[in-house]
């Protein structure tokens, strides 16, 4: 259900309206490509400063056992943040940066605390299938609140709505509201696994002793390591698209409806084929399930740097629909199938800098290229480095002997 609840933020926010609306209001009298820029440097900065608190965050919730008052903590911030974004008029740019930055941080930090929840919930062989599950259920939940906003900016007086900008206002505070209510379940209902509190002291001591612990851990799990440095690659072209398509889209004339329109697509296209990937990776095997995500995201990179159409825009959604969720799903349950349970939470906070330093590298050289170039189009075809080097990378693992090492007890 968390996954329900925050994909209103991460397709909403991140992926459908708001980079419309700050490109459109928030940047009004800008041209386009200098605030595309601008937002992929907003993003870049929440993603960065996300990436270095990941993993002290993660060792300290080990530690005391408070991964969910920390997984509320993030959640408050990101669900304020969010509805604060209804405040933003046109050139407000510096606010909409700011407050974009604060709603990231506080959705990706809590994903540190959630994720690491996936080893407790879940026995190893239904971890693959809990995983994509989670994604398909959040596709749904996503898709259903964007129809919604899609309906009050498409129609706005059948809503009662003065116009299209105030229907994407009322869109952020039904996310937030959405987020917030949907995250319930999750605090109501799943047990806050047992801490590790062998050793007192200062937080932040205790913090970065156990932090480099934890990097000397993770050099022990060869497979985990090879998995972890994959994804941080390729998570950094996939990451990257998610964010800047409707950026890119607006920035090269595509109009806001049909960018709208091909997101809340893919929200519903994804679903079955997030459950495929699930099932195709019990027949084939995880690694060889993700290697063909990323092929097919090969191809996304090449069909977007050529792109002038709507039609193309919609094929290159139906691709993304494809091998979006499974291969992020499937990343995810790999991870958690190579680390040791008791370090899950050390351990994914790892994952998460890996996630987030590759949004980092991603959007950065997005915009610097943009800014370079004048256009997107040498950004978004720059992804296809990060494809393959990461399937090369993946191809080094055995997902076998990696899991055979995490079963084994950690040595001193």
């Amino acid at each position: 259900m968390y996954d329900w609840a925050n994909s209103a933020f991460l397709c909403t926010i991140i992926t459908a309206v708001f980079p419309i609306y700050y490109t459109q209001v928030a940047s009004q009298g800008v041209d386009a490509s200098v605030a595309t820029t601008r937002y992929a440097q907003a993003s870049t900065l929440a993603l960065a400063i996300v990436a270095v608190i990941s993993p002290i965050l993660g060792t300290l919730a080990d530690h005391y056992a408070v991964r969910k008052k920390l997984l509320g903590l993030f959640l408050t911030l990101g669900v304020t943040s969010t509805a604060a974004l209804a405040l933003v008029g046109p050139t407000e740019w510096k606010l909409a940066s700011v407050l974009f930055i604060l709603a990231n941080i506080g959705a990706s930090g809590s994903f540190v605390f959630y994720d690491s929840l996936l080893c407790h919930v879940a026995k190893r062989e239904e971890i693959d299938r809990v995983s994509t599950a989670g994604y398909a259920l959040g596709y749904l939940g996503g898709g259903l609140l964007l129809a919604v906003n899609l309906a009050w900016i498409m129609k706005p007086g059948l809503f009662y709505l003065p116009d299209k900008e105030t229907a994407m206002r009322l869109s952020f505070i039904s996310v937030a509201v959405w987020w917030a209510l949907f995250s319930i379940p999750l605090f109501r209902r799943i047990p806050e696994p047992p801490g590790d509190s062998s050793h007192e002291g200062n937080l932040a001591v205790i913090a970065y002793r156990r932090l480099a612990a934890t990097a000397g851990d993770l050099r022990r799990y060869k497979h985990a390591l090879l998995t972890l440095v994959a994804f941080l690659i390729y998570n950094d072209g996939i990451g990257t698209i998610i964010r800047m398509a409707n950026s890119y889209g607006t920035e090269i004339g595509l109009p806001a409806s049909a960018l709208v329109g091909a997101v809340l697509m893919v929200q519903f296209l994804g679903i079955p084929f997030t459950f495929a990937f699930g099932s195709l990776s019990s027949r084939i095997g995880t690694k060889t399930a993700i290697m063909i995500a990323l092929a097919i995201y090969t191809f996304v990179s090449v069909v977007a740097y050529r792109m002038t159409t709507v039609k193309e825009f919609f094929l290159l959604a139906v691709l993304v629909a494809v091998a979006q969720g499974g291969c992020q799903a499937l990343s995810r349950s790999l991870f958690a199938s190579l680390i040791p349970e008791r370090k899950a939470g050390e351990f994914f906070g790892f994952f998460a800098v890996a996630e987030k330093f590759a949004g980092v590298a991603g959007t950065g050289i997005f915009a610097w290229l943009v800014a370079a170039t004048g256009s997107g189009r040498y950004a978004v075809l720059s992804m296809i480095v990060f494809f393959l080097v990461g399937a090369a990378i993946l191809g080094m693992v055995d997902v076998e002997e990696g899991r055979k090492e995490s079963s084994q007890p950690l040595r001193s």
